[in-house]
């Protein structure tokens, strides 16, 4: 038997709430926490179709083998990660932990992988270890998100996409950790593959440029939605002590990653605060408790990390990889 509860999105007023994440208590029976999930499988899919999101309460996953175990039984194919633009610890193939972020840093709303030609459809995270305080892993529904944002403002990324443009080297993660590889030729074929412009440095740095889509249409329900990081990775959103810092040490060019409109004009601060205020309307989660699972459709929400306190070790599995029609911009 299970139950579902819909939980308040903290600090919104009623009239203007977005709609609730749905938690799927599984109630303790005999069999793995693999059984239990699959035993709900129909109940999840169409949780998730509904609300975009689910959050399996009561399987009890301690192990990242558990975790992908689950995500077996409720028909997720792991992929593999390439273009990741913070550092994971690898488990298995397509079985990560958490991207390592620093504790006292919120990280922001983004779409998994969002710049990439081969996208997870489905993002898989269990909970190993609650954090003390904080660190939810919050969504928002970027269906609703592109509603709420004011329409001179989308028209350019809907017209031109948006441009990210990355620098590999010493801070951040390296190029052979993004693209898996420390062989030249093998990146120079899977940007040649991928839509990337990309340059190596003299000093064995490299720059690549990619445009894609920000706004696309939803697969299954054929809604548009607000699809990409142009907010999370542009460098307005960085600390500006941290910005400070690295353009004084690399430049302005130098930066690790930084989003821009389409034709390359730079984003202003209103306009990058705009979009991360409509994500904050949006935003809905639930904290943490010891052995969740949390589904996401990542093609149609968001997620962020919130700030926290204590130990907080979460698997994160990337699944059901498509690709979009007319995401990739020349």
């Amino acid at each position: 038997m299970t139950s579902q509860t819909l939980t308040a999105a903290p600090g919104a007023a009623e009239n203007d709430a977005p709609a609730a994440l749905p938690v799927l208590r599984v109630a303790p029976q005999q069999g793995t926490a693999a059984d239990r999930a699959e035993a709900h499988r129909d109940a999840v899919q169409d949780l998730i179709a509904e609300h975009g999101a689910v959050l399996l309460r009561g399987l009890g996953v301690g192990s990242p083998d558990e975790v992908a175990a689950v995500a077996r039984a409720l028909g997720v194919t792991p992929m593999t990660e390439r273009e990741r633009f913070a550092p994971r610890r690898s488990y298995a193939e397509g079985v990560y932990s958490s991207s390592e972020w620093p504790a006292d840093e919120p990280m922001c709303m983004h779409h998994e992988l969002s710049y990439a030609t081969e996208v997870p459809s489905l993002l898989v995270f269990g909970c190993l270890t609650a954090p003390a305080t904080g660190g939810r892993t919050a969504v928002a529904d970027s269906q609703e998100v592109l509603k709420a944002l004011p329409a001179d403002l989308v028209a350019p990324f809907a017209r031109d996409g948006w441009l990210l443009t990355r620098m590999y080297h010493d801070i951040g993660v390296s190029w052979t950790e993004a693209f898996g590889t420390d062989d030249r030729s093998a990146v120079d074929a899977y940007c040649a593959a991928a839509g990337l412009e990309h340059e190596w440095l003299p000093d064995g740095r490299l720059r690549t440029r990619q445009r894609r889509s920000a706004v696309v249409e939803h697969p299954r329900t054929g809604a548009p939605v607000w699809f990409n990081q142009v907010a999370f990775l542009n460098e307005r959103t960085l600390d500006p002590m941290v910005r400070d810092y690295l353009v004084d040490v690399y430049g302005p060019e130098g930066l690790p990653f930084n989003t821009a409109y389409g034709d390359g004009t730079a984003l202003t601060g209103e306009t990058v605060e705009t979009l991360n205020a409509a994500y904050r309307a949006a935003t809905v989660g639930e904290p943490w408790q010891d052995g969740d699972v949390l589904l996401v459709d990542n093609l149609r929400m968001a997620h962020s990390r919130e700030p926290y306190e204590g130990d907080r070790d979460i698997v994160a599995i990337l699944g059901n990889p498509v690709r979009l029609a007319g995401h990739v911009l020349s």
